[in-house]
């Protein structure tokens, strides 16, 4: 069997990274003030939807600056250490706000406060659901090029946050034109069941599974051409 090298070059490995870093620098700005404008709307309107959202935030920035502790080292050997413990944060982070979203659903549903009508929690939401998808899209990118799953993990993060946001502005929205206060908790239970799975996936470091080099493929190979494993989707 004959070895072929998959992996990006070194000078491309080094602009890889350095895009990693400012786009994980980009996440983490706009997450601290997402936190602080959800938080402080949702006090003012006693929304658990919204305060929620905000500590989903700051959950999101601890697991951004996970990505940025690891990749402030230069040296790709270094970074590829400091991998799995950077897994490990950011799989606890999803666990993290599994389960906050699950209690504040479950408080939710069985009638526990009512929340007023928040016009900037609605603009806020609105603002993610756009600016989001495109950060979780690079990073996601740059991190699979690169072979790094704490990148695909944490652009995973990011995209969970999307969705978040769409279930935060549908509930909003529903709640201050037809009160419909049951549909937020409803469709937060989804994200939460998600976001287990993505923290599961996050433990046991299967954010991305392309390696840099592999073998050419034969009858008893796991990997396939591109180097992939079955159930990996890095080559997509």
């Amino acid at each position: 069997m004959t070895a072929v090298s998959l992996g990006p070059s070194p000078t491309r490995r080094d602009i890889l990274a350095r895009r990693i870093r400012l786009l994980v620098a980009a996440t983490i700005t706009y997450n601290v003030i997402e936190a602080v404008v959800a938080i402080t709307a949702g006090t003012i309107a006693s929304s658990t939807a919204l305060i929620g959202f905000g500590l989903d935030s700051v959950i999101e920035v601890s697991s951004a600056a996970a990505v940025a502790w690891q990749f402030s080292a230069r040296d790709h050997a270094v970074r590829e250490a400091r991998e799995q413990r950077t897994l490990r944060i950011i799989a606890v982070s999803f666990f993290a706000l599994a389960a906050y979203v699950s209690v504040d659903a479950v408080r939710a549903l069985t009638g526990t406060g009512e929340a007023e009508r928040s016009i900037p929690g609605i603009v806020i939401a609105a603002l993610s659901l756009a600016i989001m998808p495109f950060l979780s899209a690079a990073q996601r990118r740059a991190g699979r090029e690169l072979g790094s799953a704490s990148a695909v993990a944490d652009s995973k993060q990011t995209l969970l946050c999307t969705y978040l946001s769409a279930v935060l502005l549908l509930g909003l929205v529903l709640n201050a034109t037809l009160g419909w206060s049951w549909a937020d908790p409803i469709a937060a239970l989804v994200i939460a069941a998600i976001a287990v799975k993505e923290g599961r996936e996050a433990w046991q470091g299967k954010g991305c599974c392309a390696p840099t080099t592999a073998l050419m493929p034969s009858a008893g190979d796991q990997a396939d051409a591109c180097g992939c494993r079955p159930g990996c989707d890095c080559c997509n």
